[in-house]
């Protein structure tokens, strides 16, 4: 399951997130979402976790929590939405 981690302290990094998550289960992958321009973290990010039940245990015992000052928001993340091909963005 890839759950979603909105309201991060801009400290905290992908090992950061990774300790957090631990005790709940496997961990496959983990990314705090960095901006490009100002290499700062966007204040929230990523973890992947193969099991569905130490997913859902994660979430409820992390969502809320506070985590260096600031209450976070875990659930699971929405599936990217799709482009609109058919989008009138043309510049004519």
């Amino acid at each position: 399951m890839n759950i979603f981690v909105g309201n991060l302290n801009y400290e905290v990094r992908d090992n950061d997130l990774e300790q957090l998550f631990a005790p709940f289960g496997e961990i496959s992958s983990v990314k705090v979402i960095i901006d490009k321009f100002t290499g700062r973290s966007k204040g929230f990010g990523f973890v992947e976790m193969p099991n569905d039940d130490q997913a859902s245990k994660a979430i409820d015992g992390l969502d809320g929590k506070d985590v260096r000052g600031r209450n976070l928001k875990v659930n699971k993340a929405l599936p990217p939405k799709k482009k609109d091909n058919n989008s009138h963005n043309s510049r004519w």
